[in-house]
């Protein structure tokens, strides 16, 4: 399976340089059979490209590869002319939902918490803790898999300081709930979320409008919340395609897994239509 980093963000999976002098297609014949081969050594059932690009998906439909098509929620900043502030991000919104949108930070800033935008480099020992915790928390409510252990944390605090980025809600001097998010050049990830109590509005506060507000700052280019999350349209992040690439070993079994990515892309395409025509954003001959 590739999917470096272990995140749901695409990228090029494929390590094939665009530069004068390589063959390109020779280097990527090359590297699939030395997947082949490892997949063969292993008795791999199936190998696996997770949100590669959209090339490098057609390119492995070449290599009996299935392209399989799935979709995201992502906030992008205006090209031509980048947002200045939240307003005037919320002044492309139709009204109703600019009204929605004021509301519910109205209710999260309502329960008396201080909220706090911060690098890790900013973030004190404490904070980092507190994280940890808040992981952990949200990975027990849900019953999931607590992947990121106790190293990850003091890793990233040494490595990645730069790059973490924390929304906090504090409770005097405890911190509540949170998320944790990595920004690169021009783009921001949302990724884990925490919280020890139940505050309305508060994961659209710390996981949505706080970062947003940020990206609009940084003039960041692209806000990707992480998968799934129908209910992120209605803030403001549309749909976005992503791609991936799967090999299927058994012959019966990858004929059944062919049928159903073609109906399930079908799907996925039709939900696109669905969710832009129900877009927050007002049209141009719409008023404010």
């Amino acid at each position: 399976m590739a999917a470096i980093p272990f995140t749901p963000a695409t990228g090029q999976r494929l390590p094939v340089l665009d530069a004068p002098g390589v063959d390109a297609a020779a280097v990527t014949g090359a590297l699939l059979a030395g997947v082949a081969e490892v997949a063969d050594a292993e008795q791999a059932s199936s190998t696996h490209f997770l949100f590669c690009t959209e090339a490098e998906s057609r390119l492995l439909g070449g290599h009996r590869y299935l392209p399989r098509l799935s979709m995201q929620f992502h906030w992008h900043n205006r090209p031509e002319r980048p947002f200045e502030s939240f307003d005037d991000y919320l002044s492309t919104f139709r009204s109703r939902n600019r009204k929605q949108v004021r509301k519910e930070r109205e209710v999260a800033a309502s329960h008396g918490l201080e909220l706090r935008t911060a690098t890790g480099a900013e973030l004190e020992p404490r904070d980092w803790k507190a994280l940890r915790g808040l992981y952990r928390e949200n990975v027990a409510r849900h019953g999931g898999i607590a992947y990121l252990r106790d190293a990850f944390f003091e890793i990233a605090r040494e490595t990645l300081g730069h790059r973490l980025v924390a929304t906090l809600a504090y409770r005097g001097a405890d911190a509540v709930a949170g998320t944790i998010n990595f920004e690169k050049g021009p783009h921001l990830y949302g990724r884990y979320w925490g919280c020890l109590a139940d505050y309305q509005m508060l994961h659209f506060e710390l996981c949505y409008y706080r970062l947003i507000e940020r990206a609009i700052e940084r003039r960041c280019t692209l806000f990707e919340a992480g998968a799934q999350g129908e209910h992120k349209l209605k803030r403001g992040l549309t749909p976005a395609l992503t791609h991936s690439a799967h090999f299927i070993r058994d012959p019966d079994f990858g004929e059944a897994v062919a049928r159903f990515i073609a109906a399930e892309a079908e799907e996925v395409q039709q939900e696109v239509r669905l969710y832009d025509e129900h877009s927050p954003f007002r049209a141009a001959n719409e008023p404010p």
